[in-house]
């Protein structure tokens, strides 16, 4: 009943948010097109429930070139972002376009974040706690306690604590601390 009424309320919610911010995807859009050369949109490989891979959207924050690995992992992630790209990526903006994902089922609003293909001690561990039993979300229960600051062991500790308590409150709860959560990290980030 929970799986019903979760993608229920998925469909709903990101339905509304494409609607609702359709002109502001226009102007973003033209914004990076713009301003940069490339295309307007990032896709990734991304790990999927049952461990199907998908091509998850954001907005393009970096150059075309930029290597794919975790953002984490670069040392001047600086030299890499167009020019609204720091401010697309620490406003999570660059974000948004998965709600297309979440409208055709690849995610959900509220699940572990889709790891990157070719992060594989990530992916092991959440095979290992079955992890992959449920969709990736736009956010998630890591999100809300530390983002990419935290390891891969303590990612998938904070994703195995959400599969065990899932539930529409719970998923409630993580979607109205992302915000506050996000507001703390971009003032830190300045």
């Amino acid at each position: 009943m929970y799986d019903y009424l979760k993608r229920i309320f998925d469909l709903t919610v990101s339905v509304f948010g494409l609607v609702t911010l359709l002109i502001p995807f226009v102007i973003i859009s033209a914004f990076i097109k713009m301003s940069s050369n490339g295309t307007v949109f990032h896709r990734s490989q991304r790990v999927g429930k049952s461990g199907r891979k998908f091509e998850m959207i954001k907005f393009r924050t970096m150059h075309e070139e930029t290597p794919v690995r975790p953002f984490e992992s670069f040392r001047l992630p600086e030299k890499y972002y167009e020019n609204f790209g720091k401010f697309l990526r620490t406003t999570a903006i660059d974000e948004l376009p998965q709600l297309i994902n979440v409208l055709k089922g690849e995610m959900s609003l509220v699940g572990p974040r889709p790891s990157l293909d070719n992060h594989f001690d990530l992916i092991a561990l959440r095979n290992r706690h079955g992890i992959y039993e449920i969709r990736p979300g736009l956010t998630g229960y890591a999100q809300i306690n530390g983002r990419g600051r935290l390891s891969s062991e303590e990612k998938t500790e904070l994703d195995r604590y959400y599969l065990e308590n899932m539930s529409l409150r719970f998923d409630l709860t993580i979607l109205l601390k992302t915000i506050p959560f996000l507001i703390e990290d971009m003032m830190g980030s300045e």
